[in-house]
């Protein structure tokens, strides 16, 4: 080990526990109320450390990626597929959700069907999972651990009791 790998071992482990902090306050923001200049923040700061190819192993990939989910446009989201895919593929299991997750919710702001049922949205009204491709099988949810469609149904009529309620 040189002089440099020393220098950069310290910026990594702060990039990797800003990332990590990133992530934990975009998903407690989504249980909040919406703040989408915080959620902006949050994924432009994702965005700059990718840039800078602080973005490195499989859980900073995660991490970012869900940040990314937790943007407001196709660009993001889009960037959310790709840093989960990038995750799995660096070994990261928790990713494959964030996968489907990411690639329903690029989907639906595209306006199409989404993939997996990971999406539940407000349509006239009420909550539904809209519209889902039937092509798309449990098994094939079950391969990007996501639950089948039935029981993402279910959640989405869980939501809409305890508004009704």
């Amino acid at each position: 080990m040189d002089d440099d790998d020393d220098a950069l071992t310290p910026q990594r482990e702060e990039s990797s526990e800003e990332l990590a902090r990133l992530a934990r306050e975009a998903i407690e923001a989504q249980a909040g109320s919406v703040d989408m200049t915080g959620a902006r923040r949050r994924c432009q700061r994702v965005i700059d450390l990718y840039s800078a190819g602080l973005v490195r192993d499989g859980r900073d990939h995660f991490h970012a990626s869900w940040v990314m989910l937790c943007g407001e446009t196709q660009g993001h989201y889009s960037m959310a597929r790709m840093l989960a895919r990038r995750a799995t593929e660096l070994g990261e299991e928790r990713a494959w959700t964030l996968r489907a997750m990411s690639w329903d919710r690029w989907l639906v702001k595209g306006g199409h069907p989404q993939r997996f049922g990971t999406q539940i949205i407000k349509q006239d009204g009420r909550w539904s999972l809209g519209a889902v491709d039937p092509r798309v099988t449990d098994l094939d949810r079950a391969l990007y651990a996501v639950p089948p469609l039935y029981v993402q149904r279910q959640s989405a009529d869980q939501l809409q009791r305890r508004e009704d309620s």
